[in-house]
Order: structure tokens, then sequence, then C-alpha cells
């Protein structure tokens, strides 16, 4: 269903030939008027009889109805008739224009005939030099195999809720999936969009993702039990009975118009949706006529009704927005965008949300957009970006790209995500999780009942037995510690069995290293790669340890001194001062590390992040086989501490004896890190007026700030500042009754970290 995805596009390719009205036959008129109103499956129905019955026809008016009617199969994704179509084209007229070639690209493409695809890719290349796609794509089809590098890494299955109609664009809410739709659940007669004859989109909601994984298990077991393919519809489902049923999302966001895709806000009670420009009459329209999409806010009221609809200030009914998403800390919407100025047909687009203000969008730029077009962005829990693209290289249609943001610019470019997740057709919709375990993405290819569909996908790693051996006796080594590193970075810290393995489960296309540490032995490490596949399920493979008394260890654990969780990302740094050797970790999830040492040696230890406090330590290294601890808190910016015994008397604001002893251990962390500064943040409880609460709470953050700069603390390194009554840490707010220590607890000192060099 190609509304579901080009919609955005509009008109913008409506007349590639004109001929003069008086002298079209009757047949070619009719069908020009279905296709000049983007009534594609009538416009194909005329265009074909026109071909087909009528005896003499112009030769300009056979060239213009084949034009027109490869374009209306293109937009109706029947993707074999378009191939037809742009065929006997290219064969009977030498002088076509150049989208012509573009579209039996993708149409070929599509249809999975690469080498013809890349034949008129070249073609169009030659006549659109400043279109890269044309050497792109030329050259990416040379060579397929790299889409599928990770085909064996991951397990798509079909979602047993998708309908007959479109099912498309899932986000996570709550426990289950809020998605687009254009199926009719309500049984009442309901508006068809001219474009395609289906109904209008509405968004549904599949309340619990739990099930889905145990149905579509039990959908793969019937199947093999069966013999045949149950997932495909029309075939008997006795598991999808037991799913729970999909629900209409909201009565009063969906509309008769289209509605989807949408994202959800953190605290998921507030929304951004995609809906067509709902203004009446004319007004509602574009100069091209047709109702553009448009970008709503909605939140959720006591009652769970999503009310206070309005539309976002950038929209215009001339052009569309659309597709939203947010970033991790709401602090950023993702959209999509067929505005003047772009790269392509539509476009990824940034704006800055602050406290309801938005700030103006910014084009994402040519590492990401093309000429093409960019469309359904997500972003997960880490930042990445997920979108879908025809203007990159990929299988054919819109293709599912990743690509890691700093500042809103893809630094390293684009990263196709290969196949299974991307096929020969249209993918796109894709959400999943922070490490990419499992998610959920949409697609038309053939699997699915005629339209669009929602698929799961989870990762489907290769499985390594790593075995730990005495390097003499060939005995395995029971509780060795193995540490697994990826790519440079730290994962998981595995222990040895009493045959001394360790199952490992590893992703494709990467490099690791493991490395075994047991007490008495020296340390050993052996590297492996999944850069290249193998067709064995489960691999093996051996690391031996030598005994040795010359070695010692030293390991340790890397917390966030704000909440005491592990640090991953740090970088880890052993060196040897005797020979200035170093040795370097990253810390993964779990924070820790681990080096071995030589005896009697002076070692130095850095710990460092991007945005953290940077230590090192000496460590003399005694005894031979000595295991030495090394534990780091570290501060990050932004990390807002509670100074605990600072208290206030009421209506007070000078430091009490109990405070000072807490504001001297601020003043020793801002004489360890002396490029660290930070602003000293002062609360009152809710008595008194709201004025004199911040008056007074400005006098306490200046007491504590005149306290530390007494101590030989630089004033420019602290910033002093009072909230008053507005933030609370309990229930004790204006009318409220409480107990002097409840509303002592709301007269506190925190200190907020905002550089840390």
């Amino acid at each position: 269903m190609r509304v579901c995805r080009y919609h955005l596009l509009g008109a913008l390719f409506l007349l590639l030939l004109s001929a003069g009205a008086m002298a079209q036959s009757t047949r070619l008129r009719a069908a020009n008027k279905q296709f000049d109103n983007m009534s594609y499956i009538n416009a194909v129905r005329g265009y074909e009889e026109f071909l087909r019955l009528d005896k003499y026809k112009d030769p300009l008016e056979i060239k213009e109805a084949l034009i027109k009617l490869g374009y209306s199969y293109r937009r109706l994704q029947d993707t074999k008739n378009a191939d037809r179509i742009y065929s006997e084209l290219i064969e009977k007229y030498p002088d076509l224009p150049s989208e012509v070639y573009l579209y039996y690209a993708q149409a070929l493409a599509s249809n999975r005939k690469y080498r013809d695809s890349q034949k008129m890719y070249a073609k169009y290349g030659e006549m659109q030099k400043e279109d890269l796609r044309g050497k792109k794509f030329t050259v990416s089809y040379m060579d397929m195999n790299r889409f599928y590098q990770d085909s064996a890494s991951y397990k798509v299955e079909y979602m047993p809720f998708n309908s007959r109609q479109a099912d498309f664009s899932p986000v996570y809410y709550q426990k289950g999936l809020v998605f687009v739709s254009a199926r009719d659940e309500t049984g009442m007669i309901k508006r068809v969009f001219n474009y395609n004859q289906t109904p209008f989109l509405d968004l549904y909601f599949q309340p619990d993702t739990a099930e889905l994984r145990g149905v579509s298990d039990e959908i793969s077991t019937a199947a093999s039990l069966s013999g045949s393919d149950i997932n495909k519809p029309g075939n008997g489902n006795p598991a999808k009975n037991t799913l729970s049923k999909t629900e209409i999302f909201s009565r009063t966001l969906n509309t008769k118009y289209h509605e989807g895709p949408l994202t959800f806000f953190k605290d998921q009670k507030r929304v951004i949706f995609t809906r067509n420009n709902d203004d009446r009459g004319k007004s509602g329209k574009s100069g091209e006529g047709i109702r553009k999409l448009k970008l709503y806010y909605a939140e959720q009221d006591a009652a769970g009704k999503w009310v206070n609809i309005k539309e976002l200030p950038f929209n215009s009914k001339d052009y569309s927005c659309g597709h939203p998403a947010l970033s991790p800390d709401d602090s950023k919407l993702y959209f999509v965008s067929d505005m003047p100025g772009g790269y392509g047909s539509t476009d990824l687009y940034v704006v800055d949300v602050n406290n309801g203000q938005w700030g103006s969008p910014v084009n994402m730029g040519r590492e990401i957009n093309t000429e093409g077009n960019e469309m359904f962005p997500f972003i997960d829990a880490n930042g990445q970006l997920y979108f879908s693209s025809d203007g990159h290289e990929g299988l054919g249609g819109l293709d599912v790209f990743s690509a890691e943001l700093k500042d809103d610019i893809a630094l390293k470019g684009v990263t196709n995500m290969g196949a299974p997740v991307n096929s020969e057709m249209d993918d796109f919709g894709f959400i999943t999780d922070a490490i990419r375990s499992s998610g959920y993405f949409s697609s038309n290819r053939k699997r699915g009942a005629s339209d669009d569909n929602i698929y799961s996908f989870r990762r489907v790693c290769k499985q390594l037995d790593l075995f730990v051996y005495d390097a003499k006796s060939k005995e395995p080594i029971e509780a060795a510690d193995v540490r697994v590193v990826k790519n440079g970075v730290n994962q998981q810290l595995q222990t040895s069995g009493l045959d001394g393995s360790v199952r490992l489960c590893l992703e494709a296309g990467s490099d690791y290293e493991f490395r075994a540490i047991k007490e008495g032995y020296a340390a050993n490490s052996v590297r492996f790669s999944t850069l290249t596949q193998s067709s064995n399920p489960s691999l093996g493979l051996s690391v031996y340890l030598d005994r040795s008394e010359n070695t010692s260890i030293v390991k340790g654990v890397i917390r966030k001194e704000v909440d005491q969780q592990p640090a991953d990302g740090m970088k880890v740094t052993l060196r040897n001062e005797k020979n200035n050797s170093e040795k370097t970790v990253t810390t993964g999830p779990d924070g820790s590390y681990e080096f071995d040492m030589d005896p009697n040696s002076n070692y130095t230890i850095t710990t460092e992040k991007d945005k953290y406090t940077r230590d090192k330590n000496q460590i003399k290294t005694g005894r031979r086989g000595e295991v030495v601890e090394n534990n780091v808190g570290v501060y990050g910016e932004g990390d807002v501490f509670r100074l605990e015994n600072i208290y206030y008397d009421l209506d007070k604001f000078f430091i009490r004896p109990d405070a000072a002893k807490e504001l001297d251990r601020v003043v020793s962390l801002l004489k360890k890190y002396p490029e660290m500064t930070i602003e000293l943040r002062s609360h009152t409880d809710s008595r008194a007026s709201d004025e004199y609460n911040n008056k007074l709470s400005e006098r306490r953050a200046r007491a504590a700030y005149d306290y530390i700069v007494r101590r030989g603390v630089s004033p420019m390194r602290l910033i002093a500042r009072g909230y008053g009554e507005s933030q609370p840490v309990n229930d004790c707010v204006d009318g409220e009754n409480c107990s002097e220590d409840q509303y002592q607890m709301n007269r506190r000192t925190e200190f907020k970290i905002l550089a840390v060099q």
C-alpha cells in the first residue's frame, strides 16, 4: 500500500507527457482524468483498456499511456507489471525521460533482477550525473554479498495480529504496540482512499507483546508438524485465537482522514502523531489540491482520553511533515518532510523540543538524505538512528539503515541492516531495544497477505564453546575467569565450569578476544572473528594457561558516584613505569576490568571517558600471584548529589556545624578535580510565600557558596542558585500538614556537576 509510505510525495510527478485534449481518444482522456486525480487503480484499468482496444492509436498517445501506466503500477507497488510496462517502453522508444530508467531500475531490483537493474541505473546515471543514485547502485550491484553478511544472525517472524489490509509502523506503548492499519474493525461503512481504494489509515493497539512470542512459537511448531506454512494468511491458525484482541487505539485521535505514524514522549502521556491536514474546505488543501500530512500533539487526561490536540508550528498546507520520532530524553523530534530546500523527494529533519517550545527544523544533511526518499526514523535508547531509504544502496525498495549520531550528524555514514530485515521489497518502520537484540519492522514482502505487514525479529547468535586448559597437563581448569572483549570493548565476565568450558553466544560481524585469568597461572588470550560466515551451528575454541608464580593481577569495578551503577565505556589504561608499556581496555555494562602484571613493579592505572572525571592511581605489586583490587568512582557532567546532612533551621540561612562537615567533602572533591565546576542548589520547605522562599533559598545557596570560597576554591567554579519550594522531595506542599522532620527534608542543598574539564 504505497500511500502508507509515499503519501508524503503528493503529486510531484503527475504529468510526464502532455497531449492535446481534443486529439486524445475518449478512453485515454478518461484514464488521464483518473491519473490526474491520483486514482491509480482506475487509471491502470483505463490505460490497459486503451492499449488493448483502441485500434487506431496515435504513437504519441501510446507512449504517454505507457509512461503513465508504468508510473501507476509503481505507485501501487505492483513491481512485476511496472517491470513489464517499462521494459516495453524502453524497447519501443529511444527518447524517454530519465525518470523512466530510474523507475525501471527500481522495479527490476524489487524483482531481484539485480544485473538488469544495474544496467538501468548506469543508463540513468549517464542522463542525470548529479544524482548519485545512478553511480552508487551501479557499483553496489556488482557484489551483493555484503547485504547478506548477517543473514544468519536474525530470525524474522510474521506477526499473528496482521490483517488483510495494510499494517505497519509499530511503536512501543505500555506492554504492547501501537501501529498504523487500514483494517476496518468497526463493521460500519468506511470511506476509502481514492488512491488505491483501501480504507483510510487509523491507529490500533495490540496490548501485550509478551503474548506475541508465545503465539509465534506455537505457529512455528504447528507449521513444522503439519508441513504447511501456517504463517501464511488463509491457512488455519488455532494459535491466533489465544492472542488478545487488537483494539482501536483512540477514538479521539482517529478521524475520517489518515492517522499515523506516531511517537510517544517518555511518560507515554503525550504523543506526536501524523494526520492529514484537517482544516476544512480549500484551506485544508495545498495549491495542488492535496491534503498534505501534518504533525499534531496530544496529551492524555486523567480518564485516559487523548485531548488538547494541536498542530506543530512548522507545519504547512503546501508540504508534508510526518513520521515523528523522539530522542530518548525528549529533547529532539526527528521527522520526515518534503518541504522546499531538501536533497530528495522526502528528507529527514530534526527540531529541538524544550518544554513545549519548538525550534526551527534542520535538515539532517547529505550523509543521511539522498535524492530519493528517507522515511520512518526511529531513535533507540542509546541515541542510534534507524530509518528507511530507497536512495542509499540496498536490496530494493525501501531498506532499513542505521547511523550513529553525534550532534545529529552521521559521522560514520549509514549502514544497511542487510537481510533478513531487508528484502527486495519495502522494509520500514523499524523499532528495536537498546542492543538490537529484538524488535519489530514493517514490510510488503511476499510473506504478507497482499500489503504491508508487521514482523518481529530476534537476533540469533553464533554459539561458541570455549575451553580453558592447563597448558602442561591438558586438564580442564575450573573457575577460571574468562573476559569477553568484543571489538575492543569489555563484555560479560564468565567463569569456566567443571570441564573448563564457557558457552558463549557471539554476534555476527564482530572481532572477539577471550582473556582467561586464574590465580597461579599466567593470563592468556585467544582471538576469534565472526566477520567471516560459517555454516556450522556451533564452534569450539581452546585457550591454554601456564602455571606461573611470576604474575600478579589487578582488577576492579568502575562505578558512577551518583547512583553506584557500573560505568560502561570507560577507557582503562595500565602503564608499566619500568618499561613504559601500556595495556588498554574499555569497560562494558558491568563496569569491570582486569590486567595481569609483573610482581614487584610500579604501575599507573588511568580511567577516563568524555564528560566524566579522569582518575589516576599508582599501584605497586608485591608478592608473586597477588591480586590487587582497584575500584574507582567517577563523577559525570549533569550528576546531581544531595548533601544529606546540610539542613537549615526554619527561616535561617547560616551554615550549621553539621552542614560544614558535608561542605568540606565538596571542597575536597573540587580540589581533587581542579577543572570541575558545580552549581549549588538550595531548596526550602513550603511554608511562607513563594517570593520569600525564593529569596531565602538564594541566601542559603550563597551561604554555601561563600563557605566553599573561603576554603580556597575559585568562585569562577561555582554557581549559587535558589529554587525556593518548587522542587520538594516529598508531598509537603502548600495546603499539606507535615511533621517538622518532613519539612526539614525539603530544606536542603544539592550540588550539580556542570563540567568536569
